[in-house]
């Protein structure tokens, strides 16, 4: 039975991952600050809306709705047009307003709308935010450490981070969308995301980094695993251009 894949639209890009990336499959876009993974997340509704005409949800912790249609009129990209349309929602939920509910709040708005393709920006925001304080008595640390292990309040919060996006996570595989999670990237050379948790959840991860590479671009994209998929795993000049993005060949 063939795999039935979601084109991103993003020139240059889907031949990387055999033409678009799995249905209903999680993937994660980090890298540091300013490499373009909110330009990603955002083309990959534009195109979504506009070539394949499926609805799309951009769910943001950081920028309010004006702030991304500003960003997307850079590119030629009518966002507010498509909101007004009904095939792209913005919903922004300024951290201090996040709990319990943030999935179920994505769950209703995927069903109600008919949600193809999701962006998470940023599942980084998420977890240093992550409402994990909220409802306590549906927080079992059976679940998470042995019953006579000892560990200090600083690494059991951790412990409890890591499992609140890892179920986050595992929620969205229940949905049937598309999801890109956005995440910045991890300081130490362990991990490729922040909460070190989410590269392992999700099911592709995308490596976007900002560094001279001895030509006319400063930005790479490498596709770092993908299930599924026979991906492209070399490193690939990323431009922003007046369009959006542009992932080049290796010459």
């Amino acid at each position: 039975m063939a795999i039935k894949r979601l084109k991103t639209g993003i020139k240059g890009f889907d031949k990387l991952v055999e033409g678009g990336f799995t249905e209903n499959s999680t993937v994660l876009v980090c890298g540091t600050p300013g490499t373009g993974k909110t330009i990603f997340g955002l083309e990959y509704l534009y195109n979504g809306a506009t070539k394949f005409n499926e609805h799309g949800l951009y769910i943001t912790f950081e920028q309010p709705e004006q702030a991304l249609i500003n960003q997307a009129s850079q590119f030629g990209w009518d966002l507010k047009k498509l909101i007004d349309k009904r095939l792209i929602k913005v919903i922004y939920i300024p951290v201090y307003e996040l709990d319990e509910n943030i999935i179920k709040i994505v769950e209703q708005e995927i069903k109600k709308n008919k949600i193809k393709r999701l962006v998470i920006d940023s599942i980084s925001t998420l977890a240093v935010n992550a409402p994990i304080y909220n409802q306590i008595e549906d927080i079992s640390l059976v679940d998470i450490i042995k019953k006579k292990s000892f560990f200090s309040p600083p690494i059991i919060g951790d412990l409890i981070i890591k499992r609140f996006i890892y179920l986050f996570i595992d929620k969205l595989l229940d949905l049937d969308c598309t999801s890109i999670l956005i995440s910045e990237a991890s300081e130490k050379g362990d991990y490729l995301s922040r909460d070190t948790i989410s590269e392992f959840a999700c099911d592709g991860v995308i490596l976007i980094n900002f560094e001279s590479m001895g030509g006319e671009f400063s930005r790479s994209l490498m596709v770092r695993k993908m299930r599924n998929t026979k991906n492209n795993e070399d490193i690939h000049p990323l431009e922003i251009g007046k369009a959006g993005l542009v992932v080049h060949d290796l010459k």
